[in-house]
């Protein structure tokens, strides 16, 4: 098993190692010793095979968690005069009534069509299918989901404006 430093140039060339590792001379001792606390506690219950190594991989890992707290901590702050010059993006109520209003009439204009049309248009419109894919599962063939789809779409131009 490999050994801990034991004299004051031990550590100072591991502090040196953990600096460079973790890009942050700064907060290198501050991450030397979350790694040892770490080591104490990990050594309780599991043996180290390599506790110079343990020491420095914890203290990278650290100082990552470290600039990632930071930068989201950076990130959410933002100031109350900030938050009223974000734009409300939701819809306005009206806008929601039309939309119900048309999907309302789209949905009642594919129920006047054939069951097999209407569930060819909505496995591509909605579900987002392609034509080769719908004829795959329905086991039919793309120029016939073709004449659905245009079949349903000619359906809706024509009686859109009803």
């Amino acid at each position: 098993m490999a050994e801990l430093p034991k004299d004051r140039s031990g550590w100072r060339a591991l502090l040196r190692r953990i600096a460079r590792a973790t890009r942050d001379p700064e907060r290198a001792e501050d991450h030397l010793h979350s790694a040892f606390v770490k080591l104490s506690e990990y050594a309780r219950r599991h043996p180290v095979e390599n506790p110079t190594a343990f020491l420095i991989r914890t203290a990278v890992n650290v100082s990552v968690d470290v600039r990632r707290r930071h930068d989201n901590r950076h990130e959410l702050q933002v100031g109350l005069f900030d938050l009223a010059d974000v734009p409300n993006d939701h819809p306005l109520q009206d806008e929601v009534i039309a939309a119900r209003i048309r999907l309302e009439r789209v949905q009642r204009l594919l129920k006047e069509l054939s069951p097999r049309t209407s569930e060819i248009f909505m496995m591509h419109r909605a579900e987002g299918m392609k034509y080769r894919e719908i004829a795959a599962q329905l086991g039919i063939t793309v120029s016939a989901v073709e004449k659905h789809i245009a079949k349903a779409a000619l359906h809706l131009l024509e009686h859109a404006e009803d």
